[in-house]
């Protein structure tokens, strides 16, 4: 456990690629197989579900510390983290007679809590945390805590542990990363837990189930595509000069659903999330009808909300449509039935128990093409016809009426990747290496007005970097308008716990900010710094973690997509919201207000599909 704790402490302390694929790779190497099996899980984004509610775990805290909730709750909003709260106030430095493996602590003393069930179970589980803290200093009851309430993360990309493990094995990261998919995904039995087998089979020499042998339901890693530079995109000869001639790529509408792969091998079913998650449960619908297709083959795709006519003509719903299927664990038949998913395939990845991924992408779409033809319902992503990129930039302006995000360019000699894959040209000529672009249509955008703030995780633990942002109600009359407004504000928001952005109304048309996003992502560490400073001297109230902050600061706030949501107190959601740029120049009474957001939903939600329900 302890070599685990301070392989986490050094990845979490670095910046440096480098010095954290040295550090993987001496874990690696000093070892057992079983306890590689486990880091490799959690490195990669495995989580057990929570074992302790998080309530539980302050509450004993503060008991077994001695110190006041209040104090506690100082400590909390100081440190930014719960867990390292907790670790630093518990007294005692570790008095672990025989130290133990990590598998040994994750197999015998984390996993069979999630079994303790009925009377009791409540106390036994308090007496499994209390001892686990006396054994472990600081730094270990730190790691435990994360573990234990299903907050671990740090700063390591699967990407980087698939390379330490192909140097330690010294075998190539790229049949590693394929080894690897699904690696961490739900432990539900023990029997799909990680142990020194599995690991050391990431490392195992070339063999025929690499190839053609039958692999179950395994998958392949996905291929992801780099983001068209803006300023490439925003001239036809700019294109012309970066990608060489148009009927070199293959271009195709890119929608907004859940990217996925299929895999139909031995009259089985499997449907696999880019996230790695096994998800065919919760599309009863796709799997029944891909059980009426003939063959083996592994398909790529989006599983989307969408009504598809006759002839192909794919129209998206909303992605508040598959949001209602994205987070259900399990579905109704009642769900089903008025939210039905669609699965729209672009790529052939296996075909026959023939890996097609070394193929170009012409020839897979033909193959596709091809197999597609004899599958009743399986829906091909429509190529788009276009003669030059003049009219391609054209057609990208429809994007929004068809509910897509722009187009993905593949160009036509490109083999299937793994990953994201940098995209090589020379004098207009892109390398067959790379070749799969995307071209996103430009972000709706508002000016709004920080409201909240909460720290960030991990190295930002110390920095107020989460943000909620918040329109005015209705459009201010005038900068003397605000200022009355913002008096009031202040006023209220130290009366009540709910802060600025919730102050209540003096009148039925009085101005007022209205929170309806959240952002963490597009500011500089500097600017994130400048931010902080004034956080910390505009906070009236503090609940929480949160910071209620007064009106002073207006960002550039971009998404891709609005959509209605009775989920939200503004009645609306946007999609992958960001911080465009800090808007210094702007008044606050320059701010948009509601009725700005409700014009880009008119103009950006199509109409309902057919069987979807309104949300």
């Amino acid at each position: 456990m302890q070599a685990f704790v301070d392989l986490y402490a050094e990845l979490d302390s670095s910046t440096s690629t480098n010095d954290k694929l040295v550090a993987l790779q001496r874990f690696f190497s000093s070892n057992p197989a079983f306890d590689c099996a486990w880091a490799v899980y959690f490195l990669c984004g495995g989580k057990p579900k929570q074992l302790v509610p998080t309530a539980q775990l302050r509450a004993l805290a503060i008991e077994v510390s001695g110190i006041s909730p209040w104090l506690f709750e100082e400590s909390y909003q100081a440190v930014g983290d719960l867990a390292e709260t907790i670790s630093l106030v518990v007294p005692g430095a570790g008095v672990s007679g025989v130290p133990q493996s990590l598998a040994h602590w994750v197999e015998q003393r984390l996993l069979p809590m999630a079994q303790l069930r009925g009377e009791g179970a409540d106390a036994t589980r308090r007496e499994l945390v209390l001892q686990a803290w006396h054994e472990l200093d600081a730094s270990g009851r730190f790691v435990y805590i994360k573990l234990i309430g299903g907050g671990f993360r740090v700063g390591v990309s699967k990407l980087l542990v698939q390379r330490a493990i192909a140097a330690h094995f010294g075998v190539d990261a790229k049949r590693v990363a394929e080894r690897m998919m699904g690696y961490a995904n739900a432990i539900k039995t023990r029997s799909a837990w990680p142990d020194a087998q599995k690991f050391l089979a990431l490392g195992q020499a070339e063999s025929p189930n690499d190839q053609n042998a039958d692999k179950g339901g395994q998958p392949y890693p996905f291929f992801l595509a780099h983001a068209l530079e803006p300023d490439v995109g925003a001239d036809a000869h700019a294109l012309e000069a970066k990608l060489g001639s148009i009927r070199n790529w293959q271009v195709e509408w890119k929608f907004d659903g859940v990217r996925a792969q299929i895999v139909l091998r031995g009259g089985l079913v499997w449907i696999w999330s880019r996230g790695e998650e096994l998800v065919t449960e919760r599309f009863p619908e796709v799997v029944a009808l891909s059980q009426q297709w003939r063959g083996s083959a592994v398909l790529d795709g989006e599983l989307l909300v969408a009504k598809i006519d006759a002839e192909g003509e794919i129209q998206p719903a909303p992605f508040a449509h598959s949001q209602q299927r994205i987070a259900r664990k399990t579905v109704s038949k009642k769900l089903v039935a008025e939210v039905p998913v669609s699965f729209v395939a672009y790529d052939l990845l296996e075909l026959e128990g023939r890996d097609m991924r070394t193929q170009s992408q012409s020839v897979r779409r033909t193959q596709l093409e091809a197999f597609a033809s004899a599958c009743p319902g399986l829906n091909l992503s429509p190529t788009v016809p276009a003669s030059s990129w003049q009219e391609l930039r054209l057609l990208r302006q429809q994007s929004r009426d068809r509910g897509v995000e722009g187009f993905m360019l593949k160009h036509r000699e490109s083999a299937y990747g793994a990953g994201r894959r940098k995209i090589e040209s020379t004098s207009g000529t892109t390398s067959r290496a790379g070749g799969w672009l995307k071209w996103k249509i430009e972000p709706m955008s508002v000016d709004c007005v920080l409201v909240y703030a909460q720290a960030g995780p991990g190295r930002r633990a110390s920095l107020y970097t989460d943000y909620t942002f918040a329109v005015w109600s209705r459009t201010p009359r005038d900068a003397a308008e605000v200022q009355t407004a913002l008096a009031a504000i202040e006023v209220a928001s130290k009366r009540s716990d709910k802060g600025a952005g919730n102050a209540p109304p003096t009148a039925a048309d009085a101005l007022q900010l209205m929170p309806f996003a959240k952002a963490y992502s597009g500011l500089t560490d500097e600017e994130f710094k400048r931010v902080d400073a004034v956080i910390r001297k505009t906070t009236p109230t503090k609940f929480g973690p949160v910071r209620s902050v007064l009106p002073t600061l207006v960002f550039e706030l971009g998404f891709e997509a609005i959509s209605s949501s009775a989920r939200h107190k503004s009645g609306l959601a946007v999609r992958f919201p960001r911080m465009l740029r800090m808007r210094l120049d702007k008044p606050l009474h320059e701010a948009n207000a509601m009725a700005d957001l409700h014009q880009l939903l008119e103009r950006s939600e199509p109409a309902p599909v057919d069987g979807a329900p309104a949300i």
